[in-house]
């Protein structure tokens, strides 16, 4: 509903929404207590919540509340009703999936716990019983991803969250199980999102299903959505994109439940809105695509322009819609055309038309007069209109301003008013609009019929839903009659239902007194009906609004109580509907549902030469036509062509009528669509809008008719397990029904509250929050008793702890105070014996002192005696020192003058001969030669000098700061010596100053020099010990500048290393970086390469299989031939890429199969002229057929007949040289090719990208090669045939009399030849000749070419030898050449060299054909062996033949012993018996027999040893059929027993064995390392098969794919059940209502899939692999393959899920993980890689857990979860449920929290896991220790034809 008030009747119609109404229900004193939570009315808000202060007490008048912010109220209680307020449900319901499962159900219980769901939850689906509600969240939401989709494929309605997906998929399965055409009937007002919600539901068909067809239905399907909204859509007020129309679609389903076409019904189109729009709205989108494209050249002739410059697109002043480009989606409508297949052309015309119509907007029209109007001729517009639709512009100028009024005998032509004429014009136009739209959807419907016959159907109905305006008219009053028709019809099946479902239980049924809207309904379509009176008033001449009015005021006003006239018009009328009132505006109803045009107008139109404009008028004639028709039958014949015209409200009446016939033929499904707000905020609940809604949809009506019977609904087994805690252990019995009826009985006094079923028990409104009270107040009950226990064991263990504690506190004090008093009388000894050891210390120290003063006199006095004495001696000494001082001078004196004498006189007769010296080297110096000899090698001492004295600077330098170091010690030395001598001064002065004391002085002064010399001594010996210590340490210094340098260069050299250490380290790093990414390119790449190769392989398939049937429906199958479906006729999805022939008589024969086309040049070409070979041959027979006709015809002509067979046979021959010519060039061509691709693919390491197309182009090329064989074949026939002709021609001559012409080809046969003709050459002897020559001429050619060969190959010997000569003589020349030059010991040694070096050159070449010798005798013995064992048979044979009578002789029997026969790991058989040996080996073999009970890997062994034998006779076409067969058997056994893990497993373990004997025995020394030295004398010799390696690869990985697909097939139902559903911990987690959408997994114990029976399938699994003997390493990825699957789907299924998202059920997951996990221990695969695949399950089942309050543990959880998405974490928090009162729920602010802590992380955005993944498979190289020649062939495998060798 849009835009009225309904604060004044929101409680008209909610009597039944009120809580207990007295003690029928409950006693109110039980449930309306203190505490007790109730809804109050409330005029903003509809609702409010409200607790009980105090208890109710019946009698009461008042309640009083206080609400959420604290105000009390007082609620009125009526006393005559007694209505109390509803009870709200207890948290724990709130946020239910089903709202049928709140044990209150009444209106603010739904609108609260949708409001929780959509506003805090986040989630726009809820399901109300059977309906889906839909609340638009005006926002982009990523649940509609193909994931989700699949998520929901087969899935059971109530087992997943509500979603659209949901309903289609349980309308899917409904059709596919019952055989019943389905429905999904979507409704809702404008902007509700019903259209998106019907194109959800149409996507999931479409993805769901695949097209039958050859062209893509679902794309057709999904594209017609574009068109209708371009041509359907408008902007409204209230919405931008409003359908103006309905639509019903039915989507076709053949037998394999694919889409095969569809079909769309329309509804009242809004045809009004062409011509008016109100303010703030828009015409259709259409008009303003085409104005925003009118730039494009193709739309230049339109001469539009912008959508202002319109008429019918300028009048709601709202041209452009806010994020809406409509140029662009001009684009998309375009596309959408094109893809139905609705050509260019054709768009365009409809483009035209559109065009015309808002040219026609604009034309003019003037007023003359009152009655009178005209349009001006040369108007613009109307010359633009005529023009675009070809009519003549004179005649509409004139009929759009005339009208005719026809009479029984003439005719008038009338002129209109302006008003009229606007009107006419405007009904044109909408009349053109409608006729233009129903052609368009006639055009989809044709485009998407399908001629596949149609099983079924599910109809997808996007219908308006009930509108009420300020002014409401003939659309609104369409629009609500036909919501009350689907109202009544749904209201009747929610009735049925619940009929059903009670006598299904076996309950009591009593009728529900349900809301009945039949009286409106027929006051609207009843006979005298508001329909009726409209239909009757439009067919009066003179009728009108108002007189219309009169008739329904008469009329119905009081006989029904629906109809009422308002008081204050009368022109409008009131209707009661069953959502509200509405008041419909009478003006303009007539007129709509008329609908009528000028007829002259229409005329007009149907004279143009506009090609769609005619079609859609002749529509109009062909449907006026039928209606006089069906009327003529019914008796109406009479009546005029006028009249048998439907009024618009009769159509709409019988489609309607059509539609529910329709939808009651169908089971229905319901969406309601609700429109939260009409501001268009995201996930913002307009409380008042949302209550209108729910009420105009039907949902509280379903809510009440629920709620008047048994709302909540439990099993036996679901009861039992919530409520247990109700019961006593005594009351537990073992019938489990039993026990429920008596607590029921014990709980619930009165038994009308519930019912007991069959399989459920039924509950009144409220019964389950009155048990689920119960259960809490015994929880809590239970709660306080623990916790009363608990604290008094807390307080005694206290008590005992304080006891404890006090005890031990006086056991350490009395223990303490017995120290004290010990330490005391301790103290007291103490200090005796401290008084007399004082006192004794005193004493002995007076003693001592008095001691030492008297030892200190006597030595003062004794010392004075001998100073006394000492000075006198020094005294008299001093005389006598200075005596020898005195004559010391002067004899040194008397020294000195006599060297000055000696030192003068030897310096003057020394400078007298440097003087003459001097002279001398004058003259000397003046000589050229001196100067030479002075100048040699100057500058060399020049340099030595320069350097000599930087390194004397540098110790001068260095002796002149030792210098500076040594002056300033003597100079400080010397500063203190001045102070000493001072002080001496001052002592002389003392000295002089006190004359008594002079000798004392003297004796000190003589004692003061005597020190100060010896003084000197000692600084004259410091200081040299300081030169030596100088010296020394500049020694060190030097050292250690050496060593110094050494460090430097040492520390530089280190710094290099380091720095090429850390260059290499970076390269090292960068290159493990490039190979990690290369190994995860590689990954990525052999994952894409084998779903490729997997895809590519499914589709082969897919077309051979379609080509086969279209052979069958070709040529069908000739009588007598009974054709057998062979399991190698067609490729499978395991057919390899290597082409394969077999032999007629072999039973696994392959036909030819075609692959598939590659684009590649080459491959055309050689096509192209493969084709022209074939029309070259076609041409040759229709040639040969023709010539024998006119031989057949001309025989008696035998000249003439043998001059044009000469003259054909030489153009014949022309022919067949040009067509061998053609064949050997093209076949040149094609092994060219051939070569070249090998050569390529040899070079790259298989898989490479690209591989396959390769492989596809080298099969497409062997098949063309196979036809140009055949093209040979045909000219070997061709040249037959010549030779036939050429004896016919020459039957008389000598040659051609014994030329036999009945030969083996019988298509050359004529049995009408004359008798000459067959009795010519009887013996044949021409065409053996012929035969003949040809096989000479063959072998002559292949002999001429082996000489050639041979002689080639001995002249490219020659001539190496000849260079090895030249090689050795010119080496040799250049040896003599070297050694002439040499002397003559060099010479010998170097001869002697070069011969050694010769002679070992020799010998090596020598030792390696030695070595190559001995190979080839091993290998000629070993063949000469197996030759002389077959003589030796074949001996024995022919004397056992020829002595037969040695077999009957009575010999006596000796003991012969055998001796043991050597084999050599082979097995001999016949060629021609592959498919003998594969039929046994492969198709008819049990693999269980096989794994139990004889070797592993057994069939891969019996194969390899064939194809070994194969190798050893060196026979090439047998070693390729028994490969190409045992692919084509294995892929045979695979396609027909695919779903069978045991028999997949069995052949992935053998394809791998036989892939790995191939590649062990193949030769290659790196294959051979771990071969013993029997495997090596074994390997295959003659043959190299690493392209079959490949192609078993290939096979090897495609059986494994189809192992993995078979095992999630099995693992599929198990997971959810097991992983999520089943309680393994019994009591953790407790069950709670689920509505009526009941839960598909049953919850008995015995039936019930666990963990338990998930772990024996992986087991079985596991075992069965391993009995197979397959790979280790295959098997760990395949375990971790299962791993992955078990995470995907139960995390997939945990995120759409709200039941299963609560701290209990995380606890559940955290278990059955540890199970898993203890299972991979137990068979020690904890390193394959399963367990990571697990983490993001483990991780969620950790955010489950985590506490979830603040920051710190929002912190917590984004460290933690790092394998989940930012998606998925706040998916889970947000799906989070309590399922126990003391539980809580997660707060949107930290949800909050945690999206802006995880807002930087980069990842992928998807919510749901890809549980289709596969990771790719790698097969490592794995050898087998098994020798073949120990291997036994059982008897049972039949293989008696194969002989050990």
């Amino acid at each position: 509903m849009e835009g009225h008030n309904i604060s004044n009747n929101m409680l008209s119609k909610s009597d039944y929404l009120k809580g207990p109404s007295g003690p029928e229900d409950m006693a109110a004193s039980e449930l309306y207590t203190k505490y007790a939570r109730v809804w109050v009315p409330d005029a903003a808000e509809v609702w409010k919540s409200a607790e009980l202060i105090k208890d109710y007490t019946p009698g009461d008048l008042t309640l009083t509340l206080q609400l959420e912010d604290g105000t009390e109220v007082e609620h009125k209680i009526d006393p005559k009703t007694n209505n109390l307020p509803p009870l709200r449900n207890p948290n724990i319901l709130v946020g239910e999936n089903d709202l049928t499962a709140l044990s209150y159900l009444h209106e603010p219980a739904v609108l609260h716990n949708l409001k929780v769901r959509f506003i805090d939850s986040k989630l726009i689906y809820t399901y109300c019983g059977i309906v889906l509600v839909a609340i638009n969240p005006y926002e982009s939401l990523p649940i509609y991803e193909a994931d989700i989709i699949n998520a929901y494929s087969g899935q059971n309605m109530g087992d997943m969250d509500p979603h659209i997906f949901a309903v289609a998929e349980e309308a899917y399965k409904q059709m596919a199980r019952d055989e019943r055409n389905q429905s999904i009937i979507v409704s809702g007002e404008s902007g509700a999102g019903k259209t998106v919600s019907a194109k959800y539901a149409m996507r999931y068909f479409a993805t769901v299903s695949c097209s039958s067809g050859e062209t893509n239905v679902e794309e057709k399907v999904l594209a017609s959505s574009p068109i209708m909204e371009a041509l359907g859509n408008a902007k409204t007020t209230r919405n931008d994109n409003s359908s103006r129309f309905g639509k019903y679609i039915e989507i076709g389903f053949d037998k394999k439940l694919s889409i095969t076409g569809a079909n769309m019904r329309t509804y009242l189109l809004e045809k009004s809105r062409v011509v008016f729009q109100a303010y703030g709205e828009r015409n259709y989108h259409i008009f303003y695509q085409l104005c925003a494209s009118s730039h494009l050249p193709e739309f230049k002739d339109f001469k539009l322009g912008c959508a202002d410059d319109f008429n019918y697109t300028n009048q709601g002043q709202s041209r452009v819609i806010d994020g809406v480009n409509d140029a662009k989606e001009m684009f998309s409508t375009r596309k959408a055309f094109s893809l139905l297949g609705i050509s260019e052309s054709d768009q365009m015309a409809i483009y035209q038309i559109l065009a015309a119509i808002l040219h026609l907007s604009n034309v003019e029209v003037k007023d003359q007069s009152a009655d009178r109007s005209s349009i001006m001729p040369d108007n613009a517009h109307l010359l633009v209109f005529c023009d675009l639709m070809g009519v003549p512009c004179e005649e509409m100028a004139h009929w759009l301003c005339h009208r005719t009024l026809k009479t029984t005998t003439e005719t008038y032509v009338k002129t209109v008013s302006k008003k009229s004429a606007i009107n006419g014009r405007d009904a044109l136009a909408k009349h053109i609009y409608s006729r233009l739209f129903s052609r368009i959807v006639a055009g989809i419907n044709s485009a998407l019929k399908s001629t596949t016959k149609q099983r079924s159907f599910i109809g997808v109905l996007d219908i308006y839903g009930f509108e009420t305006f300020d002014i409401n008219s003939f659309e609104q009053f369409c629009i609500n009659y036909a919501n009350e028709k689907l109202q009544q019809q749904f209201n009747l099946h929610v009735f049925k239902l619940e009929q059903e479902e009670y006598m299904k239980e076996e309950i009591p049924w009593t009728l529900i007194d349900f809301y009945d809207n039949q009286p409106c309904i027929d006051l609207i379509e009843a006979k005298l009906g508001v329909l009726d009176l409209l239909d009757e008033e439009c067919r009066m001449p003179k009728g009108s609004d108002d007189t219309w009015a009169q008739k329904l005021y008469n009329t119905l006003q009081k006989q029904n109580a629906h109809f009422e006239k308002p008081r204050l018009s009368n022109r409008a009328f009131i209707i009661h509907h069953f959502a509200d009132k509405v008041e419909y505006q009478c003006e303009g109803f007539l007129e709509k549902n008329k609908d009528t045009v000028n007829e002259e107008q229409i005329n007009v139109m149907k004279k143009s030469k506009f090609d769609l404009l005619l079609k859609l008028f002749e529509d109009d004639e062909q449907a006026a036509s039928s209606a006089s028709k069906r009327s003529g039958v019914s008796g109406r014949g009479g009546q005029s062509k006028k009249d048998n015209k439907k009024t618009v409200g009769l159509q709409f009446r019988q489609s309607l009528h059509l539609l529910m016939d329709t939808l009651n033929a169908t089971t229905p499904h319901y969406v309601r669509c609700i429109k939260p707000n009409d501001d268009k905020a995201s996930f913002s609940l307009d409380p008042v809008r949302a209550v209108q809604q729910l009420r105009a949809c039907g949902i509280l009506e379903t809510v009440r008719i629920s709620a008047a019977g048994f709302p909540s609904r439990w099993t036996y087994q679901e009861f039992f397990s919530r409520y247990r805690v109700l019961m006593k252990q005594k009351d537990i019995l073992p019938d489990r029904k039993q026990t429920c009826r008596n607590l029921l009985e014990k709980l619930i006094k009165d038994q009308d509250q519930y019912q007991f079923g069959k399989n459920k028990i039924f509950f009144r409104a409220g019964q389950v929050a009155y048990l689920e009270k119960l259960r809490s107040d015994k929880l809590r009950m239970a709660c306080v008793r623990i916790q009363k226990t608990i604290r008094c064991w807390l307080a005694r263990k206290k008590y005992l702890r304080m006891r404890e504690s006090a005890i031990t506190i006086q056991k350490h004090v009395r223990g303490h105070q017995a120290r004290s008093y010990a330490k005391f009388l301790r103290k007291t000894r103490a200090a005796i014996v401290i008084q007399r050891m004082v006192r004794m210390w005193v004493t002995r120290r007076q003693y001592r002192r008095q001691r030492s003063a008297a030892i200190a006199i006597q030595c003062c006095f004794r010392a004075y005696i001998a100073r006394k004495q000492y000075f006198k001696m020094v005294y008299e000494r001093k005389a006598v020192v200075i005596q020898k001082w005195a004559r010391g001078c002067l004899a040194r004196r008397q020294y000195r003058r006599t060297v000055a004498a000696i030192i003068l006189l030897q310096s003057c007769v020394r400078r007298l001969r440097a003087k003459k010296n001097l002279k001398k080297l004058k003259v000397e110096a003046r000589s050229v030669e001196h100067f030479k000899k002075l100048n040699f090698g100057m500058e060399n001492k020049i340099m030595q000098l320069q350097h000599k004295i930087n390194e004397q600077h540098k110790e001068n330098r260095e002796l002149s700061e030792k210098l500076n170091s040594v002056e300033k010690t003597k100079a400080l030395e010397r500063e203190r010596q001045k102070r000493e001598t001072e002080n001496l001064h001052r002592s002389e002065q003392d000295a002089r100053a006190k004359a008594e004391k002079l000798p004392s002085l003297l004796e000190q002064l003589s004692f003061l020099q005597h020190e100060l010399e010896k003084t000197r001594r000692e600084k004259d010996n410091l200081e040299e010990e300081k030169k030596a210590y100088v010296e020394k340490t500049q020694q060190v210094v030097e050292v250690l500048n050496t060593k110094n340098s050494l460090l430097n260069n040492e520390k530089d050299e280190l710094n290099k290393q380091i720095l090429e250490q850390a260059q290499q380290l970076s390269g090292i790093k960068t290159d493990a970086e490039i190979t990690k990414q290369m190994e995860k390119d590689l990954a990525e790449e052999r994952s894409r390469y084998q779903s490729l190769l997997s895809e590519h392989l499914h589709l082969e398939e897919r077309h051979k299989d379609l080509r086969e049937e279209m052979d069958l429906n070709i040529n069908p199958s000739k009588p007598g031939q009974n054709r057998k479906d062979s399991i190698y006729s067609t490729s499978s999805e395991f057919s390899q890429s290597l082409g394969s022939t077999e032999g007629d008589d072999s039973p696994v024969h392959t036909e030819d199969e075609s692959q598939l086309t590659v684009d590649l040049p080459v491959l055309l070409k050689l096509q192209r002229r493969v084709t022209e070979l074939e029309q070259d041959k076609h041409s040759l027979w229709q040639q040969l057929d023709k010539r024998e006709e006119a031989q057949h015809e001309k025989a008696k002509e035998v000249e003439q007949q043998r001059t044009a067979g000469r003259a054909e046979l030489d153009l014949e021959t022309l022919k067949r040289q040009e067509l061998e010519s053609e064949n050997k060039k093209l076949k040149q061509d094609l092994n060219e090719l051939r070569k070249s691709l090998t050569d390529e693919n040899n070079e790259a390491m298989p898989p490479t990208p690209g591989s396959m197309p390769y492989n596809i182009l080298l099969d497409q090329l062997s098949s063309s090669t196979e036809e140009l064989e055949m093209r040979k074949e045909e000219v070997l026939l061709l040249r037959s045939h010549m030779v036939r002709q050429e004896a016919l021609k020459h039957k008389d001559s000598v040659l051609g009399e014994g030329v036999n012409l009945d030969l083996e080809i019988s298509s050359f046969q004529d049995t009408d030849r004359s008798a000459d003709i067959h009795t010519l050459n009887e013996d044949g002897e021409l065409w053996l000749a012929y035969q003949g020559l040809k096989e000479t001429n063959r072998l002559l050619e292949l002999q001429i070419q082996e000489q050639k060969r041979i002689q080639s190959d001995k002249y490219r010997k020659l001539l190496e030898e000849v260079n090895k000569l030249k090689a050795e003589k010119e080496q040799q020349q250049r040896f003599l050449a070297q050694s002439l030059l040499l002397p003559e010991d060099a010479r010998v040694e170097a001869s002697l060299k070069h011969e050694i070096t010769r002679l070992t050159t020799e010998n090596l070449d020598l030792l390696e054909n030695h070595e190559k010798q001995d190979k080839t005798i091993r290998k000629l013995k070993k063949q000469l062996k197996l030759y002389i064992r077959r003589v030796e048979d074949l001996e024995g044979g022919s004397q056992q033949k020829n002595n037969p009578s040695l077999a009957n002789t009575h010999i006596r029997a000796v003991n012969i012993t055998r001796k043991e026969k050597e084999y050599q790991g082979m097995l001999e058989y016949r060629e021609g018996e592959e498919g003998r040996l594969l039929k046994n080996v492969v198709v008819e073999l049990k693999p269980r027999g096989v794994a139990v009970s004889f070797l592993p890997g057994l069939p891969a062994y019996i194969i390899f040893m064939c194809l070994r034998y194969a190798d050893n006779v060196n026979d090439d076409q047998r070693i390729s059929n028994l490969l190409n067969s045992t692919i084509s058997s294995i892929k045979g056994v695979i396609k027909r027993r695919g779903d069978d893990f045991e028999v997949v497993s069995f052949w992935l373990a053998n394809t791998c064995r036989l892939m790995h004997c191939i590649k062990q025995y193949s030769g290659d020394e790196v294959c051979m390392k771990q071969n013993t030295a029997k495997q090596n004398e074994q390997c295959l010799t003659n043959f190299e098969l690493s392209e079959y390696q490949q192609v078993f690869g290939d096979l090897a990985i495609q059986i494994y794919r189809q192992l993995i697909k078979c095992m999630e097939e099995i693992l599929q139902p198990m997971i959810v059940a097991s992983m999520l559903e089943h309680e393994t911990i019994h009591g953790v987690l407790g069950s709670k209502p689920t509505g009526l959408r009941k839960k598909s997994t049953s919850t008995s114990e015995e039936g019930a899939i666990t963990v338990d029976v998930l772990l024996q399938r992986l087991s079985l699994f596991h075992t069965t692999m391993s009995q197979h003997g397959m790979d280790s390493e295959v098997m760990k990825q395949v375990v971790r393959q299962q791993f992955y699957i078990i995470c995907a789907v139960t995390l997939n299924h945990l995120l759409l899920r709200k039941d299963m998202c609560s701290w209990s059920k995380g606890l559940q997951i955290r278990y059955n993980i540890w199970q898993l996990e203890e299972w991979l221990a137990e068979r020690e695969l904890m390193d394959c890689g399963a367990k990571e695949t697990l983490e993001s399950l483990v991780q969620a089942a950790q955010l489950l857990q985590i506490k979830k309050k603040n920051e710190k543990d929002a912190n917590a959880i984004c460290e933690m979860c790092t394998a989940l998405t930012t998606a998925q974490i706040v998916k889970v928090l947000t799906l989070y449920t309590p399922v126990i009162e003391f539980e809580e729920r997660v707060s949107t602010s930290f949800i909050a929290i945690i999206r802006n802590f995880l807002r930087d992380r980069e990842e992928s955005s998807t919510l749901m896991m890809d549980a289709k993944k596969i990771f790719s498979i790698t097969l490592p190289f794995s050898p087998s220790s098994v020798a073949l020649e120990t291997i036994q062939i059982p008897v049972s495998l039949n293989l008696g034809f194969l002989k050990r060798v």
